[in-house]
Order: C-alpha cells, then structure tokens, then sequence
C-alpha cells in the first residue's frame, strides 16, 4: 500500500531528509521519499498506519501534515 501525504513547511533539502528519517522510523514503513517542490512525500508500507499517527510524526519534528491520499 502507498500513501501521498501532503506537507506544508518543508524547504531544503534537509528539511526532505528530516522528513525521511522520521517516516521511516514509523513502524510498518517500508519507504518514504519526499518531494520539496511537490511539498509531500510518498510512504510505502507494509501494514495499515493511522492518519494520526502520521500527523503526529510530521509535527513532531517541526512541519505540518495537510491531506494524505492513497495512491
């Protein structure tokens, strides 16, 4: 399964990585590639993550979750 999740206040390339790193730390997701232009990122995953807990990970390291979409 993959999800597209839309993210406000990303703009380096730090900020992708940053971003990375904490989705992957998710349990259950396999990849996560950010796009700065795009401002969102795509997460694979292995099991069934809630929105929420997405949402807390992306504010938790300092940037806001907008929308998530599956893909």
């Amino acid at each position: 399964m993959k999800k597209k999740l839309m993210i406000e206040g990303m703009s380096c390339g730090h900020c992708v990585r940053h971003v990375e790193e904490a989705l992957k730390e998710i349990e259950g997701v396999i990849s996560a590639k950010a796009d700065l232009e795009g401002k969102y990122a795509m997460v694979e995953l292995n099991k069934d993550i809630t929105d929420s807990l997405f949402k807390e990970v992306i504010e938790e390291v300092g940037y806001e979750l907008v929308g998530i979409s599956e893909n």
